[in-house]
């Protein structure tokens, strides 16, 4: 039995709002309590970087959920990327049923290299750009998560299909 589950672009969003507020409340409070202004000016670079990071960091996190499902499902030629352009939102699809499992490393990897390492490194060297990065990709990361707790409640040995065109995927029961 196929079943669709997806997510509303529109409400990832909105969480993906709140998401970069708590993390800013547990991130900040810390780097602030732990470096004065002057370190984290000294520490900080203010340039062009920062942006290249900016900017690089949405085909980064693409790019590690399509090197993640590769690797754990051992086949890169499923692997696809595109854009829907009605949101301006990029992604990663994988065309081939995938373990529970390999589906949620897949999903989380980016929000570790790219949102959760960069902030937490934030806080033991002080850069405040570092930081910023971390909070804007664990947001970007909204949607990815709200899909980890979807599939959380779904059967261990289900089988998931990424969707090919909307933010979700097909549970493939067994049953």
């Amino acid at each position: 039995m196929l079943r669709k589950v997806s997510i509303d672009i529109i409400a990832a969003s909105k969480f993906a709002i709140l998401l970069f507020v708590l993390s800013a409340v547990v991130f900040c409070v810390p780097f602030f309590l732990l470096w004065t202004w002057k370190e984290i000016v000294q520490n900080s670079t203010f340039s062009i970087a920062f942006l290249i990071a900016l900017v690089l960091g949405v085909p980064l996190h693409e790019g590690i959920h399509g090197l993640t499902w590769g690797l754990v499902n051992r086949s890169f030629k499923p692997v696809s990327f595109g854009v829907m352009w009605k949101y301006l939102t990029p992604y990663c699809h994988y065309s081939e049923p995938m373990p529970r499992n390999n589906y949620i490393w897949g999903a989380i990897t980016p929000f570790i290299f790219v949102g959760l390492i960069p902030a937490v490194s934030s806080l033991f060297i002080g850069n405040i750009e570092l930081l910023l990065l971390g909070l804007i990709y664990i947001s970007g990361a909204a949607g990815d998560l709200w899909m980890i707790w979807l599939i959380l409640k779904e059967d261990p040995n289900a089988m998931i299909l990424d969707h090919p065109s909307e933010a979700g995927f097909f549970i493939i029961d067994n049953h």
